[in-house]
């Protein structure tokens, strides 16, 4: 029976800016990993569980999903209801910045059909796969409730902070729920910059941090190459041969990681097959790059 993999967040539209005209996609945090991970380890069931509405725009966004051969069943259609829509811009460097209209996202009223949050959903998968910007998103009791079903939950869990500061209330309810996730996490996927701006931490702290936790995963660290978490692995990363959009580099790392280890390899081939797939990934523009460019 193969392994089944749930990746829970929010699909958007997404508008890749060249100069004054715009290419037309769909990405988001947690889809863009789902597609890399399906991409690096096909024999993988991965499914998104999030919500979009019934607009023309949603339906894209549902045939897209389905076009990378991920499942689709769990992607609720509300009636009435919109997709987020974000912007790209980018610098010659390749440096993004991002421009959101989300705040009425069909996404934000995921696990919420009856009286109280229903994670039920869930309960089917080996592995569930979520990330800050997914429970950011989350109105606050759903937040606690969603994390209520973690602590009780045997679920694989993979967790990734992104820390998107507009999205939360304030920075001190981004740090507790973050730090229970980091407590339950048996995978864990930060990125130093967002846990540096999070936690108010230098690169060394956040690093000393995870390390003293013990937990299995990677720190991202950017064209320098993934710190090993839970075991000590000392291997070189090459650099990217060309940078154009580092949209996705640490989505799409996280897709190659979790592609390998949830395959049978081990940590210094997983992390050197996440830093492999977010380099090519970074050689595009957009999120989400051709398939045969993996």
């Amino acid at each position: 029976m193969n392994m089944k993999v749930a990746c829970v967040g929010e699909a958007m539209i997404e508008l890749s800016m060249m100069g004054d005209t715009a290419g037309v996609g769909v990405a988001g945090d947690t889809l863009n990993t789902a597609i890399y991970l399906k991409r690096c380890a096909p024999a993988l069931q991965v499914d998104y569980v999030s919500c979009i509405g019934d607009d023309p725009f949603s339906q894209k966004i549902h045939e897209f999903i389905a076009s990378q051969k991920i499942g689709c069943d769990h992607l609720v259609s509300l009636p009435d209801a919109t997709p987020g829509l974000y912007a790209i811009t980018t610098t010659p460097d390749g440096e993004r910045s991002f421009t959101y209209w989300r705040n009425a996202s069909a996404a934000r009223r995921m696990f919420q059909g009856g009286k109280e949050p229903d994670f039920s959903v869930l309960d089917s998968f080996d592995v569930v796969y979520l990330s800050g910007i997914t429970m950011a998103i989350l109105p606050h009791p759903v937040r606690l409730a969603l994390l209520d079903w973690l602590a009780q939950s045997r679920v694989r869990f993979a967790y990734d902070s992104n820390f998107r500061p507009a999205l939360w209330e304030d920075a001190a309810t981004a740090r507790a729920v973050t730090s229970v996730l980091w407590a339950r996490a048996d995978i864990a996927l930060p990125s130093v910059d967002d846990e540096m701006a999070l936690f108010e931490q230098s690169a060394e702290d956040v690093a000393r941090r995870f390390q003293d936790l013990g937990m299995a995963g990677a720190l991202k660290q950017g064209a320098d190459g993934p710190l090993s978490l839970g075991q000590d692995v000392q291997q070189s990363y090459p650099p990217a041969s060309k940078v154009l959009d580092t949209t996705a580099a640490g989505d799409s790392f996280n897709g190659g990681y979790l592609g390998a280890l949830l395959t049978g390899a081990g940590q210094a081939e997983a992390l050197m097959a996440g830093h492999a797939c977010a380099a090519r990934v970074v050689a595009h523009r957009g999120a989400i790059i051709p398939p045969d460019a993996i």
